[in-house]
């Protein structure tokens, strides 16, 4: 495998550098030496190249509307209509001190992954999440709710548009 190759594999398994890389705010020389696949200096020309070919980075809002309910926990064979989330055998119901924060509208895993990632940068750890049809639902402490609706808000104002180019 080329130089270029590998540099390119591992920007993939580290997201963060491929969307810094795609901001322009990346040193080079310290990102090659993190993705650590070979000598730096040619590693970071592959990066300086592949960084050249990536779109700029864009943003698009997601039209939704942003409520909370709280008193929700989890239940033990819930109605799955009754259920505010539900994956697998485990459903987030009313019984319980748990907030759940519900968009609807035009929202879609892109939102959710920007959603959690701007929950690990607020130090908000969600108790579960999903995403379907026109709904996304983050469960979270009663206590984190405030700002996780404000998280959520903010975050559908302005999510990322994913793109690479061919390789």
């Amino acid at each position: 495998m080329s130089v270029a190759a590998e540099t390119r594999r591992a920007v993939h398994e580290q997201p963060f550098v491929h969307e810094a890389l795609r901001a322009g705010v990346i040193n080079y020389t310290a990102a090659a030496r993190f993705l650590d696949v070979g000598e730096p200096e040619p590693v970071a020309a592959a990066l300086r190249r592949y960084a050249e070919a990536l779109p700029d980075p864009e943003t698009a809002s997601r039209e939704a509307r942003v409520t909370m309910r709280s008193g929700i926990g989890p239940a033990a064979n819930a109605d799955p209509e009754e259920a505010v989330l539900a994956v697998g055998d485990t459903a987030f119901a009313d019984g319980g001190s748990l907030t759940g924060v519900l968009a609807t509208g035009a929202v879609d895993p892109a939102a959710l992954g920007h959603v959690l990632s701007r929950f690990a940068v607020e130090d908000i750890e969600p108790e579960a999440a999903g995403v379907a049809g026109d709904a996304l639902v983050v469960v979270v402490g009663r206590r984190d709710a405030p700002d996780a609706v404000r998280v959520v808000e903010d975050a559908l104002s302005a999510v990322p548009v994913t793109g690479t180019p061919t390789d």
